[in-house]
């Protein structure tokens, strides 16, 4: 999907390498430019508000440097008895979110931004899946702790990676919990006009 241009109108406020991975498997052209959002600095609300607050946050400061562009920002965050669980930093840490988890559901919040200035079209939402652990042996735990998966990954895990081993089943989208509610933004940029699924497919990401 996406138009011929040399020079994307799509660009992904992101560093991530899940995210971009989605969206190429999608088949969009895209640009990738990082937002600089100081996340500690938005304060914590219920997690629907603030995964949608902070995807905004993104979506704008890059909106707000090229304004002809359609901006997606996006954050995911996991959620365990009421608690947010970000990125750990550390092993210990990772050991504690790993414990927290086994062997109940959890809950992951995506919020995501589509903002484009010159247009005045400002939109976000958020999507929430319901992800249930297999109960983990603490060699399980020490073991995939060693494979520095955890590490960078919201809640301590990578379901798209060796991570999948520890998931029982999920309820709802599967690529919200690696990063991007894909069929969500998709359907928001072809309702836009954004992308034309009669057009503009990229055959190149389907050989």
């Amino acid at each position: 999907m996406q138009n011929s241009n040399k020079d994307p109108i799509i660009i992904l406020a992101s560093q991530s390498p899940r995210r971009e991975y989605l969206l190429k498997q999608a088949g969009l052209k895209f640009s990738i430019i990082p937002s600089d959002v100081d996340e500690d600095l938005i304060p914590v609300t219920i997690p629907s508000d603030y995964v949608k607050i902070l995807a905004e946050a993104k979506a704008r400061g890059i909106s707000g440097k090229y304004p002809d562009k359609w901006v997606i920002g996006a954050d995911t965050i996991v959620l365990i008895n009421g608690e947010i669980l970000g990125k750990p930093d550390s092993v210990d840490d990772a050991r504690s979110m790993l414990n927290s988890l086994s062997g109940k559901v959890h809950h992951v919040y995506t919020g995501f931004a589509i903002f484009c200035m010159n247009k005045k079209h400002f939109y976000s939402e958020f999507v929430k899946t319901d992800v249930l652990f297999k109960k983990l042996s603490q060699e399980e735990i020490e073991w995939y702790i060693h494979t520095r998966e955890p590490f960078d990954k919201a809640g301590a895990y990578a379901i798209q990676g060796l991570g999948t081993f520890i998931v029982k089943n999920i309820t709802g989208s599967y690529t919200n919990v690696v990063g991007l509610p894909v069929c969500e933004v998709i359907e928001h940029l072809i309702k836009e006009k954004v992308i034309n699924i009669n057009e503009d497919v990229d055959s190149e990401n389907y050989k």
